[in-house]
């Protein structure tokens, strides 16, 4: 194992422990998790619908400008939905081809924070469209991930301040005896995400959906 192999699993290792960390702070509220769905104690849904802002207010003080900012924010999500269309299609009809395990992509798109009760309609729109937005990417990125590592795992001569989870397997920049040895092992090297069970279908379409 080199040394970049070694801080990865130590990252990767960090990562499950705080997304542990972050499940075992929902005690503290108050609620538990049931087939995919949060439930919240009787009380407590009752202190929420108390804290609620009222969506008039909400506009209200929101200011002018912030009003104006509503079309082109929201005038991302049809690009992002022909994104979405066009992403999960290619990997449907691509992915089995090349022999790359499919991305479930309700591991990235969740959407639930429309269930708090403390949020108006408003907030509970602009939550979704968040969860919605930035799963989105997140399923996209691994997708082209698994892909570069299809078509083109090497990795670059400058490391980009943020790389996908198969930048790990690359091969070296400028390793031109490295590429000639272990391309083929490299683009066909997903043992460690069948072994987790990925590839499958997903039926869920988006946790908490």
């Amino acid at each position: 194992m080199t040394k970049i192999d070694d801080i990865i699993v130590r990252l990767e290792a960090l990562e499950k422990e705080l997304a542990e960390a972050f499940d075992e702070a929902g005690a503290d509220v108050r609620h538990t998790i049931g087939r995919e769905k949060v439930r919240f104690t009787k009380e407590m849904r009752r202190q929420h619908r108390l804290l609620a802002k009222k969506w008039a207010s909400y506009v209200y003080e929101s200011g002018f400008l912030m009003i104006l900012t509503i079309p082109v924010i929201w005038g991302a999500l049809v690009p992002a939905l022909l994104m979405d269309l066009t992403v999960s299609l290619y990997q449907a009809v691509c992915f089995p081809i090349y022999g790359i395990p499919k991305v479930r992509r309700g591991d990235y798109i969740v959407i639930d924070r429309h269930a708090l009760s403390y949020l108006n309609w408003i907030e509970k729109f602009n939550c979704a469209y968040c969860g919605y937005f930035n799963g989105l990417l997140g399923y996209v990125r691994e997708v082209a991930g698994r892909t570069e590592q299809y078509w083109c795992p090497i990795r670059h001569a400058r490391t980009p301040k943020a790389t996908h989870s198969r930048y790990r397997f690359f091969l070296e920049y400028g390793d031109a005896q490295g590429y000639h040895d272990r391309i083929e092992a490299v683009r066909h090297g997903f043992d460690d995400l069948r072994a987790r069970g990925e590839g499958k279908e997903d039926t869920s379409g988006g946790r908490g959906e």
